[in-house]
């Protein structure tokens, strides 16, 4: 993978104390008004960082000539999915319609804007997740979506099962040190640790590692980022449920040998977004895991494959002109 700096790191909110930052790369040598695609980065909404995304892909969209930008969020659990990671993302969507991320290009004195009939969104695994939820209950949506291996229907049983290799054989969580991630405040935003690509095993002494992956041993992530829903239902935090005929067109790409997130849960996702009518594709990855987007090689067959949701985004927009 190549090694990419972004060429701005701005603060687009600021919450009890928590500063949320973005990244923003920008491709070289352009000027005028340019798409933009805003990447979130997986982690089950309780780890990782903006600066954990695949470098390759944004190199690809740079050479697409858009404007890539990657926001942190604040993380769970001391703070539940929709309070937390989807208004800070849906508030840095806001941000941009805004005009705050052109302000931040033409103070780093680049000739470039953003143009706000092209704006788009883009995540991997929980990111997946709130590049979907940009698509409703915001004022103004993205133009189009691509999800690879979100999580979506959380009523589904495969949330509640138990993934035991998350952890090492004969290895212990400490889980009232896990519980300590409850008292540190501010609310962080970043995480030194990622579930895409992580090599196990995790760093068990610090209280977020060792909640979140003693979290998805049990089966319980649902329950920890949106504990009401057990009570409340999930229709406020769950894409499933909130496709309307007016979504944006949605690419899905998703691995068949996913076992942290089945396929069948996109393939509900994709089904829902046709029975609406809305433009859609899924694209199957054949035997590719969880985290594939991390793990791949530029250039061979998963490459290749994931490539054609940048495409779809590509042919979308271009009707924009």
């Amino acid at each position: 993978m190549i090694s990419i700096s972004p060429d701005i790191t701005a603060l687009y909110k600021e919450i009890d104390g928590s500063k949320i930052t973005a990244d923003i790369y920008v491709p070289p040598q352009e000027t005028g008004s340019l798409p933009c695609l805003i990447i979130i980065h997986g982690g089950a909404w309780m780890v990782g960082a903006s600066s954990m995304i695949n470098k390759d892909q944004i190199k690809d969209c740079l050479d697409r000539k858009w404007i890539v930008v990657s926001p942190n969020h604040r993380l769970c659990p001391q703070v539940d999915v929709l309070e937390g990671p989807m208004t800070d993302i849906r508030d840095f969507l806001a941000w941009i319609y805004d005009g705050n991320l052109d302000k931040e290009l033409k103070n780093a004195g680049l000739e470039v804007s953003v143009n706000k009939d092209k704006v788009m969104s883009f995540g991997t695994s929980s990111g997946g997740h709130l590049a979907l939820s940009l698509g409703y209950d915001v004022p103004r949506k993205v133009v189009a979506i691509y999800d690879q291996y979100s999580p979506a229907s959380f009523s589904d049983q495969s949330w509640r099962k138990k993934q035991e290799d998350r952890t090492p054989p004969g290895v212990k969580i400490d889980l009232d040190l896990a519980q300590k991630v409850f008292d540190i405040k501010p609310i962080p935003t970043t995480a030194g640790v990622g579930l895409e690509g992580q090599a196990l095993p995790p760093d068990f002494s610090d209280p977020r590692q060792a909640f979140t992956f003693s979290t998805m041993s049990r089966g319980g992530v649902v329950k920890a980022i949106y504990p009401k829903g057990e009570t409340e239902g999930y229709q406020k935090v769950d894409p499933v449920l909130n496709v309307t005929s007016d979504f944006p067109p949605t690419m899905i790409v998703h691995g068949t040998a996913d076992v942290s997130v089945p396929i069948h849960l996109s393939h509900a996702l994709f089904k829902k977004l046709q029975d609406a009518g809305v433009e859609s594709e899924m694209v199957e990855v054949e035997g590719a895991e969880h985290t594939f987007s991390m793990k791949m090689v530029k250039g061979d067959a998963t490459w290749e494959r994931q490539r054609l949701g940048f495409d779809f985004l590509e042919k979308i927009i271009a009707r924009k002109s």
